[in-house]
């Protein structure tokens, strides 16, 4: 089972709580680096390219819920608070 992260039209949500803002994500990355070592022996990572991802648990922050988040849309993008981001308050 492939768990997936919100995209720019998207966020997570906890069902359980009504989290928007708080979770641990835990994955694992597979990644190729440029390093530049200078001549003392220091390292420096100058480029870094993502070959894969695995998203291993997102889990709430406030209430500890990990079979409970969801993906929604942000408000913006139709989410259930568009109405009222929409029309400021007034």
């Amino acid at each position: 089972m492939s768990i997936s992260l919100p995209d720019d039209k998207s966020r997570l949500r906890c069902a359980h709580c009504g989290n928007l803002t708080r979770f641990d994500v835990v994955r694992s990355r597979r990644t190729s680096e440029f390093w530049h070592t200078d001549m003392a022996g220091n390292v420096s990572v100058e480029e870094t390219a993502i070959l894969g991802e695995t998203v291993e648990s997102i889990t709430c922050r406030w209430c500890g819920s990990a079979d409970r988040v969801e993906i929604v849309p942000r408000p913006e993008f139709g989410g259930p608070d568009s109405e009222a981001a929409g029309d400021g308050g007034v």
